[in-house]
């Protein structure tokens, strides 16, 4: 059996499988929970200021039969007293050593507030802190979580602050609420940051009521934009982790997060750069036991891969993420259509033909069955027919092998470039 230990910034865990700061670790009975179930670190909801949370505060989006497909809410940070939390994070740590709890904290932009806050939460014995740059609605109008997060200058400032006096390693956690999130995590890196974690939820309002046309939360008739997350951010915080890894000034580990589901999920994270992964809406969904799963197909994977170490996952396929511009232009696909398989709900002729490129014929097999047929000196490769097809095996997309050699349009335009400047010498 591998080896599931991690290392993120020199915080360690017996697994790579942390529950994020929400809340499912917003109090010590929870996190004991957690760990009892076998998760391998905890990151405990928010500290700073005591706020007061409203009611209602959760929305879900269901899609096409599947429940809470995306998660949004308009909660904040913890709402129970600093001494209270420290308490139950000094028993929790007491009672589960070799568990990771880090501290997620946020504060006012003001250097003598992160150093109080930071040394009364360091005394209890948390293995870490992470700073909440990310959250996107309540606190940010009080110049905290995104506010901050979305300003470089003030990332790098209070990751500084906070590392004058930190003595446990610092996580920088990202907001997505932004244009470029490399140039964030920059700022962390310059600040001292010992690594960073990514993605905080996005801006987002879950719907609108169309009977009483009340959002959707409302609270007493009146609502407001939230934290969007759960499995439908996933590409988009996958893209943004990878990013980060393969930013040469970002060259601190990360722990990667947003719509991390299971296993594979969390393959991709580690694949693309993270060296561990949060998760939170999942939870919330079906409870704390689905990490036994998460570990048992990890497990069963790194065996099949012939890896000895979860940590060997890491970055793999950075190098195989790359800009449009260094595509090979003559690498060229076709769609297959296998008709034993198919069921010929004609799905993919209606997609091609309204939509895409007008290369799918409906035919007529010798026995005057209806087949559909790909014209191939027709066909771009462009995937939609195999993903509306309905069937598995139905619709293969194959290389067309050519004479041709790989050039990118970069390569293009470079050959272009020199042939202009030698004419014109």
């Amino acid at each position: 059996m591998a080896d599931l230990m991690t290392n993120v910034g020199g915080i360690t865990s017996p697994n790579p499988f942390w529950l994020a700061s929400a809340p499912p670790t917003n109090s010590g009975y929870q996190v004991q929970r957690a760990f009892e179930a076998g998760w391998g670190g905890a990151v405990w909801k928010t500290l700073g200021d005591p706020i007061i949370n409203t009611t209602s505060r959760f929305a879900a989006v269901s899609y096409n039969g599947q429940r809470v497909a995306g998660f949004n809410n308009i909660e904040l940070i913890t709402d129970r007293p600093l001494e209270v939390n420290l308490k139950e994070i000094y028993e929790t740590k007491k009672r589960f050593p070799d568990h990771a709890i880090i501290a997620s904290l946020m504060m006012e932009p003001k250097r003598e507030r992160w150093h109080e806050l930071v040394k009364r939460v360091e005394q209890v014995g948390v293995d870490g802190l992470e700073l909440n740059f990310g959250c996107p609605h309540g606190m940010a109008e009080r110049g905290m979580g995104s506010a901050s997060g979305q300003v470089p200058e003030l990332v790098e400032k209070q990751t500084y602050w906070v590392k004058e006096v930190a003595t446990t390693p610092v996580i920088v956690k990202l907001t997505p609420n932004i244009t470029d999130i490399t140039a964030t995590a920059e700022a962390a890196v310059r600040g001292g940051a010992d690594s960073i974690s990514l993605i905080n939820t996005i801006n987002s309002l879950a719907g609108v009521d169309i009977h009483t046309w009340n959002t959707i939360p409302n609270v007493d008739g009146k609502g407001a934009h939230g934290g969007y997350c759960g499995p439908a951010v996933k590409p988009i915080a996958l893209n943004m982790v990878a990013e980060c890894a393969r930013n040469e000034n970002v060259n601190v580990p990360i722990s990667g997060i947003g719509g991390i589901s299971n296993w594979q999920d969390a393959v991709e994270f580690m694949l693309m750069g993270a060296s561990g992964v949060q998760v939170c809406t999942q939870a919330m969904h079906h409870g704390f036991r689905i990490v036994e799963d998460m570990i048992e197909g990890l497990n069963l994977y790194l065996d099949e891969k012939g890896l000895s170490s979860v940590s060997e996952l890491t970055g793999q396929s950075v190098k195989k993420y790359s800009n449009w511009g260094d595509l090979n232009l003559n690498h060229q696909i076709v769609a297959e259509i296998n008709n034993d398989v198919c069921i010929n709900c004609n799905k993919c002729h209606i997609a091609c033909e309204d939509t895409a490129h007008q290369c799918i014929d409906m035919l007529n097999d010798e026995d005057g069955n209806p087949i559909l047929r790909v014209r191939e000196e027709e066909c771009v490769g462009c995937n939609l027919c195999s993903i509306v097809c309905p069937v598995d095996g139905a619709i293969n997309m194959v290389e067309k092998l050519n004479d041709r050699p790989p050039m990118s349009w970069n390569e293009r335009e470079r050959v272009i470039q020199s042939l202009t400047v030698s004419k014109s010498s």
